[in-house]
């Protein structure tokens, strides 16, 4: 079983991945046209800010604190592609949902590592498989979104 500081260590290291999240739908939400796009990246954004505060409460409840408001170093170079991409595609909304793609792929992974160790994480399971849900969902919404732009 782990240590308390590993468990504070896995809460962490959710609550950078969800604020990469947050910024990263934040940004998408700036760099499109599309109204609907807009409203479906601002609607994940604020998911994202609640699952941060979740983990942050059971942060605290295990004796850690959380003070990261905007994701770790990946968050930041995920944004940067996200830049990149939009600035060098033609079919720019089509980009951006394929950057978000693959940092809901990564959530996804981080959550199904912190997962694996369910032992250690039973006092907030149901809110760690909640939230890989909620991820899961988004990813199903934005690959329809794509695929419906590439066609």
């Amino acid at each position: 079983m782990e240590t308390n500081q590993e468990i504070i260590s896995d809460l962490k290291g959710l609550v950078n991945i969800v604020n990469d999240g947050k910024e990263g739908y934040a940004s998408a939400s700036e760099a499109t046209d599309s109204g609907e796009l807009k409203a479906v990246f601002l609607k994940y954004s604020a998911q994202r800010a609640d699952y941060a505060d979740e983990l942050k409460a059971h942060i605290a409840q295990h004796g850690g604190d959380s003070d990261n408001e905007e994701g770790g170093i990946l968050g930041v170079l995920h944004r940067t592609w996200i830049d990149i991409k939009h600035a060098l595609s033609s079919k720019e909304d089509a980009a951006i949902l394929s950057a978000i793609e693959t940092g809901e792929k990564a959530a996804i992974e981080k959550y199904d590592k912190v997962l694996d160790d369910y032992a250690s994480h039973l006092d907030h399971l149901a809110l760690l498989q909640r939230q890989r849900t909620g991820i899961l969902e988004a990813l199903k919404e934005i690959e329809t979104y794509r695929l419906r732009l590439v066609r």
